[in-house]
């Protein structure tokens, strides 16, 4: 039985319409979940009260922390700088493999214990002397009107935004997050409907019409992660199926990131990926035209650096989520050639480094310039 909407929780939600049987349809994911009064979707975190949809995580938060940009991982947008990082609760997907279970399969509100308005969290990241802030830990789709919000605020004083996202979204709600947002990495599970469907619950082609839309329809600069789980998505032949399609449908300078899995929440039974797994999937998909491709939960420092397309130098050389060395000029060329690196660049300041570091936001914070 669903947990009862408390009053506190019932921000008005968009995306949903009524049914001739009487019952509401969400229509912000291809899940399409389509409720009773009382009932909640499939993520938990958006129900129907009364004739009308709402949102009961807005504005609470499983915590704030800074973390460095290269960890969401994005590493052609503004390398080295911070990020105000924060989730809330739920998920749209049902990944076995899920690597933040206990926040994104929540079935209790007892995880939010930061609450913060857009205006709260703008601030907390001027203050800190953040670049941007990251909607992740979960998936932002399913907070996308407090994610939105917090997107406005966030503009208003300079403040990119970035969101960490599965792209499992309906056209309509995808226009609107993503025209909020300056960045993002969309999570490519992997290259098969059968994976899709019976590790993760959902579908493939709703996240390829993502990608396809950031493309060719937005600004917005993105970055792709898979995670590689032996014996389910780490075969040659469907990393070159995947590869050839990037390359294909959305360029060669997109930057895709293979990453390793661990055994976590319902998939136990697998080992973890070997690094040579994952050094064996960067030259498949370099060999297939990919000019950017990265490694991600080892240590493998060449898997770690970018490298320019044209002269083959080392411009920004990683030690995990520190930067050793950076030869890009402040327009994104290459130092060395000349040549436009893809990507979100501007004044290097530094490297902000390993660093992770919880933040509590301070209420009624006051207004920063």
């Amino acid at each position: 039985m669903d947990e009862p909407i408390s009053e506190a929780e019932r921000f008005p939600a968009k995306y949903w319409h009524k049914l001739d049987d009487g019952r509401i349809q969400c229509d912000l994911c291809p899940r399409d979940c389509k409720l009773h009064d009382g009932q909640r979707g499939a993520c938990f975190v958006r129900g129907r009260v009364g004739d009308t949809m709402v949102l009961t995580t807005y504005g609470r938060s499983s915590g704030f922390c800074v973390d460095p940009i290269e960890k969401k991982p994005l590493n052609h947008f503004y390398p080295g700088s911070s990020v105000l990082s924060f989730g809330t609760a739920g998920c749209n997907l049902a990944c076995k493999f899920c690597q933040n279970w206990d926040i994104s399969k929540s079935r209790s509100f007892d995880k939010l214990a930061a609450q913060a308005n857009p205006e709260e969290i703008a601030n907390t990241a001027v203050l800190l002397g953040c670049k941007s802030i990251a909607f992740t830990y979960n998936d932002p789709v399913i907070f996308a009107e407090y994610a939105m919000d917090v997107a406005d605020a966030c503009h208003a004083k300079g403040i990119k935004t970035v969101a960490v996202t599965a792209g499992y979204i309906h056209a309509e709600p995808r226009r609107d997050f993503f025209a909020k947002m300056d960045a993002a990495n969309v999570d490519l599970k992997a290259f098969t409907e059968h994976f899709y469907v019976k590790q993760t619950g959902s579908h493939l082609q709703p996240v390829l019409d993502t990608l396809m839309y950031l493309k060719h329809e937005t600004n917005v600069w993105f970055e792709l992660t898979t995670l590689l789980i032996p014996g389910l998505n780490d075969s040659e032949q469907e990393i070159e199926t995947m590869s050839a399609w990037i390359v294909k449908e959305l360029g060669v300078d997109v930057p895709l990131h293979f990453s390793a899995f661990h055994p976590d929440y319902k998939m136990n039974d697998i080992p973890g990926t070997p690094q040579e797994t994952l050094i064996k999937a960067r030259q498949t998909a370099l060999d297939a035209g990919l000019q950017y491709v990265y490694t991600g939960n080892v240590y493998y420092k060449t898997g770690d650096t970018t490298y320019c397309p044209s002269c083959k130098n080392a411009v920004i050389i990683r030690d995990w989520y520190e930067i050793q060395q950076y030869d890009l000029k402040d327009d994104g060329c290459c130092k060395h050639c000349g040549t436009l690196i893809a990507g979100c660049f501007g004044n290097y300041g530094g490297s902000f480094g390993r660093h992770h570091i919880p933040v509590a936001i301070q209420r009624n914070t006051s207004d920063t310039p």
